[in-house]
């Protein structure tokens, strides 16, 4: 027989032991990673030495020199790299919040459509979702972009949708409201009506819980909402005035622009996105247990409340996560916008900027480190959100 083999003992690091070697294994991984870091660092410093390349921001103080079609804020070919730089952000997040609320909004309604008992109501919504999920996005984009709004008519002949809403080859131009004396009032007595009206449905809820007692909330904070402001226009005036665009031969005066690929990126995000949140919906509706809507009509809650009170409650929490990676995607897959031209933060940040400043390590860096910090930022809020309203045991 083969003799067991000795292990020594006492004080001394052994290799048999499983701490020394997880410790021995990870200080290795460490080393080696260290290494292919070093080793790119001094790559690139020494290929930024050969080209004559300076490093450093101190780049995003000099004049950009160039002009950007769409600005939220006030921007000239004056103004620095560093503000191209927030001119292209606050772009990306225009786009992905707005977006995001669609895309959100008509992902519930195409879920449930897909459910509903009529049958051309769910094939709709079928149609819609294998179609716009299986095209790739940069086509729906080229499609919304080439072959919808490109090639509308000009000013000129611009087709005028609502009284001083005009939809032209040259964006979707809608009136600009102007603020007047009541709008510090009305805004005011919005913002007290709209807290006023959170504060009555939770005390509602906490209200139906105890007692199990019903309380009209939402219609009650509807009213509040509407009621309250019209009232504080009634005292002090209208709170702004809308003044439309004026149509010229060549171009629009006035009035507030949209760009074509402004719309074409939100209606391909929209659309695509969607598509996939409506799955999402559906698949999360389905997993409640049949017998969940069967009690509710037992009680004789009608189909709509059921679905409210009862079925999305319980949904929802399977809904989130992965909603949670559609609302990621919708804001990553937002730098496509180069593809049309449209000047969000890789258009402007990645690209011109990066263009002519040549700053290549620090002009990526900077534009990962902003759609990471964005990913995080949504998933912290989502993951906040996905905790709230879990079951809770007691």
């Amino acid at each position: 027989m083969q003799k067991p083999v000795k292990r020594e003992s006492g004080m001394g690091i052994s290799w048999y032991n499983p701490r020394v070697r997880a410790i021995a294994y990870q200080a290795g991984v460490l080393a080696v990673v260290i290494a292919v870091v070093w080793f790119f660092t001094a790559t690139a410093q020494e290929n930024l030495e050969r080209l004559n390349i300076s490093t450093g921001f101190g780049f995003l103080d000099t004049t950009a020199g160039f002009g950007i079609i769409q600005t939220l804020i006030p921007y000239t070919e004056q103004s620095s790299y560093g503000r191209a730089f927030l001119v292209g952000l606050l772009n990306t997040l225009s786009v992905a919040v707005i977006g995001i609320v669609l895309a959100t909004m008509l992902g519930f309604v195409v879920g449930v459509a897909r459910l509903s008992r009529n049958w051309l109501v769910a094939k709709i919504a079928a149609v819609y979702v294998e179609v716009m999920r299986n095209i790739p996005l940069l086509l729906q984009l080229f499609f919304w972009y080439f072959a919808v709004l490109r090639p509308l008519p000009g000013p000129a002949d611009s087709i005028e949708a609502l009284p001083g809403v005009f939809l032209s080859n040259r964006g979707l131009i809608v009136p600009d409201p102007v603020f007047d004396a009541g709008a510090g009032l009305f805004f005011g007595v919005l913002t007290a009506a709209v807290v006023a009206g959170y504060v009555l449905v939770r005390w509602a809820r906490a209200r139906q819980r105890a007692t199990g007692q019903l309380f009209p909330a939402l219609r009650v904070a509807a009213a509040l909402i509407i009621v309250l402001p019209l009232l504080a226009c009634a005292i002090g005036g209208a709170p702004f005035h809308l003044e439309s665009a004026t149509r010229g031969a060549f171009d629009f005066s006035g009035g507030v622009r949209l760009l074509p690929e402004f719309v074409a990126l939100v209606l391909g995000l929209t659309l695509y996105t969607a598509a996939f949140i409506g799955e999402i919906v559906r698949a999360g509706i389905q997993s409640v247990d049949r017998g969940q809507g069967e009690a509710a009509a037992a009680l004789g809650l009608r189909d709509n409340t059921t679905l409210r009170l009862v079925v999305v409650p319980q949904a929802l929490r399977l809904i989130v996560p992965p909603l949670t990676s559609q609302i990621l995607n919708l804001t990553k897959n937002s730098s496509l916008a180069v593809a049309i031209a449209y000047p969000d933060l890789v258009a402007v940040f990645a690209g011109t900027v990066l263009n002519q400043t040549g700053q290549a390590i620090e002009v990526i860096a900077i534009t990962m480190a902003v759609y990471l910090t964005l990913s995080l930022a949504t998933s912290l809020a989502m993951n906040w959100y996905n905790a709230r309203i879990a079951l809770r045991e007691r």
